[in-house]
């Protein structure tokens, strides 16, 4: 069969219309999966409300085509559930069950609703039942290991509709109706064969055909790959195989006797690149990655890689890049093959030659995107052709299209426990790449994961300083989604890493956290007590700047604690760095903030008089929005004293300086309570980031 996008375990066609599918045989089996959904259920028979989804389990071996009739049952009745269809598969490639809260978090984005990183498991279960509420929706979960995966996503409505595939029953799920898969029958096993050979072999040898199918127990995935094997030989006669397979006996599945005689049949360079496809991450595999792994050029990877397609061994996945599965059926019999033919030490040189290759593009996907960089530039030019990207479009699509395998390969790496400096690297470029393109607030899930694993590494390693730089990553993506009490913790413990590391940055940055985090919890006292220490850390170093900032946070501190005494000494410190700095726009936001304090304080002469001289200040660092911002202060404060008219007239500057942004401007200001300025020296820790790994590039 040429790129015929077998399913994984199925039969279903590619180049068929709607109203055909492509899909052969099961009649029986559809027949009873759809009644089953009509019929009434445990609870209706006793006089009760189903209280949940009703759960069709197709169960049988890998290769049965249980996937493909899971997927046509879906298609047929997909009108029936307007909301929709989603779908998950439950089982990494090795059969390895995927944790439950990581599935949830996928079809939670899937719908598009929020998703907070580093979220309990039950809480994203919970979220994702709740947002089936009221919905009418298909839940198609294949590859399912057990019932605890299957219950735990299950809607609580009966309006919903879950088709689960496994190997086995899911006892534990009350009322599941299960349809056990053997064998096509024989008319729809040889057109399969029809299919991928051509009519004429079949025709002119009908009883070899029924052999061959015999041969292959009538098994779906055994009859594509023994079809492709003949198209691949228009000369040799269905007979022929069939013979051939009857000689191999009944040593193991029909399957694997007749993935043994595909792989026996291909040249040496191919059968070493089909084995070696068993490392790729997640069973996807892309031109590049199947050239690093068999140390071969990407153009004659991606046609050795187009060649296992038209002999049923991978299938092409959707998108605007080729990428390719290894179907899951195969990937044990591939794991076995490696064992058998490839020495442990080849494949560990293999892997890490996947992972260098996936850390080089990662790299190219982050500098494309520094196009004001002139060192980022030239770095990329150096860059073997193959390797780089056209355009930040194409990075970004190749970034979200790999997403999956480029997150699979780093749990992949960090459980492998023997190549961890690679795998440092590779987590620190997904970091730095994934930022580039979706931004911090959007990536955050997945960075929340590959901190996790930065700090499994840290702790294996004894390494103290990238344990500090995990935790505080991990600290701040806990604060940001409002877990403080958490995030607190893991800055303490940041806190004793950075100090065993003797690294003064994440010392002064956990100190930081650790105040912020008080402040946050509305401890003022504990604030400005961490905030003083982690002053004392940067003067000590002289790092004027960052003492600056400090000692704005400490006002901002006793502002909120309403000792706004201390408040003004505080900007007032930080005001005489800034001085000292000659930062002439740190200089206008503290004056600005100072303004804010004296008016809290019951002093708008004062207030008025600081900011007027802040408003000077903006204008000399041709800070638009401030000076926007400063002249609705003085507004504000001069209606205070009575003067409407100066008011006035400082309102409509800040309308000709903001021109159409002035009301949504003027709610932010009003939200915040503040002149809306993201920047103030008072400011939060986040904008100063540690780096999560080796700055190795």
């Amino acid at each position: 069969m040429t790129d015929q996008a077998v399913d994984t375990d199925g039969v279903r066609l590619s180049g068929h219309s709607s109203q055909d599918s492509g899909f052969l045989g099961r009649t029986r089996e559809l027949k009873e999966l759809r009644a089953d959904i009509e019929r009434a259920g445990l609870d209706t028979l006793a006089g009760k409300k189903a209280p949940r989804a009703r759960v069709l389990l197709i169960a049988g071996k890998p290769g049965s085509g249980r996937s493909a009739l899971a997927g046509e049952l879906v298609r047929q009745i997909a009108d029936r559930y307007p909301d929709g269809v989603l779908r998950a598969r439950l089982a990494e490639p090795d059969g390895t069950p995927v944790p439950v809260g990581r599935t949830a978090r996928e079809l939670l984005a899937e719908l598009g609703l929020p998703v907070p990183a580093g979220a309990a498991e039950d809480d994203l279960t919970a979220s994702f039942r709740e947002a089936l509420d009221g919905r009418r929706r298909v839940l198609l979960l294949d590859d399912a290991v057990d019932a605890e995966q299957v219950d735990a996503l299950l809607p609580d409505t009966p309006d919903c509709l879950v088709v689960a595939v496994s190997r086995g029953p899911l006892t534990g799920i009350s009322d599941v109706r299960p349809c056990t898969l053997g064998g096509l029958d024989t008319k729809s096993a040889v057109e399969l064969l029809s299919r991928n050979t051509g009519s004429v072999r079949i025709t002119v040898d009908p009883r070899a055909a029924e052999g061959l199918v015999e041969a292959c127990q009538a098994q779906p995935a055994a009859l594509v790959l023994a079809g492709g094997w003949l198209a691949a030989r228009p000369k040799t006669a269905v007979a022929d195989l069939a013979k051939q397979l009857h000689a191999e006996g009944d040593e193991g599945s029909a399957l694997d006797r007749v993935f043994r005689l595909v792989h026996a049949s291909l040249p040496a360079p191919a059968a070493r690149t089909l084995r070696l496809l068993a490392l790729a991450p997640a069973g996807l595999a892309d031109p590049h990655t199947a050239s690093a792994l068999a140390g071969c050029s990407v153009g004659g990877a991606r046609t050795t890689l187009d060649d296992f397609v038209a002999l049923g061994l991978l299938r092409r996945t959707a998108g605007p890049l080729p990428q390719y599965e290894v179907p899951g059926c195969l990937h044990p019999l591939l794991v076995a093959l490696t064992e058998a033919h490839d020495r442990p030490a080849e494949l560990q040189l293999a892997r890490a030659r996947m992972l260098e290759r996936t850390v080089r593009l990662l790299q190219s996907c982050r500098a494309i995107t520094e196009t004001d960089n002139p060192e980022a530039r030239e770095k990329l030019q150096g860059m073997p052709r193959a390797l780089r990207f056209p355009t930040p479009r194409a990075a970004a699509d190749w970034l979200r299209l790999r997403r999956p395998a480029l997150l699979a390969s780093a749990r992949l790496a960090v459980a492998d426990g023997e190549l961890d400096t690679l795998a440092r690297r590779l987590m620190s470029q997904l970091v730095r790449a994934t930022v580039a393109h979706f931004g911090t607030h959007a990536a955050a899930p997945d960075l929340y994961g590959v901190h996790r694993l930065v700090l499994d590494v840290a702790e294996r390693r004894d390494l103290p300083r990238e344990r500090a730089a995990a935790l505080l990553n991990l600290g701040d993506l806990d604060a940001r989604t409002g877990r403080l009490t958490e995030a607190l913790a893991r800055y303490r413990a940041a806190l004793d890493a950075a100090r065993a590391a003797q690294d003064p940055y994440a010392t002064g940055r956990a100190m930081e956290s650790v105040g912020g985090t008080h402040q946050e919890l509305g401890d003022y006292d504990r604030a400005t007590d961490w905030f003083g220490r982690a002053l004392a850390e940067r003067l000590a170093r002289g790092e004027r700047e960052d003492a600056a900032r400090l000692y704005g946070r400490i006002a901002t501190a006793h502002t909120y604690a309403g000792r706004y005494g201390e408040a003004q000494r505080g900007w007032r410190a930080a005001l005489a760095g800034y001085r000292k700095l000659d930062d002439v726009a740190a200089y206008a936001r503290a004056l600005s903030e100072l303004a804010r304090v004296q008016e809290y304080a019951g002093r708008p002469e004062e207030s008025l008089r600081t900011c007027q001289e802040a408003v000077e200040w903006a204008r000399r660092a041709a800070d638009v929005r401030l000076q926007a911002a400063l002249h609705l202060r003085l507004a504000d404060t001069l209606e205070h004293l009575g003067d409407t008219t100066a008011a006035g007239l400082h309102r409509s500057a800040a309308e000709r300086m903001l021109g159409e942004e002035i009301q949504e401007f003027q709610e932010v200001r009003e939200a915040q309570g503040s002149d809306s300025d993201d920047s103030s020296p008072g400011s939060g820790p986040s904008a100063y980031e540690i780096r999560s790994a080796s700055g190795k590039d």
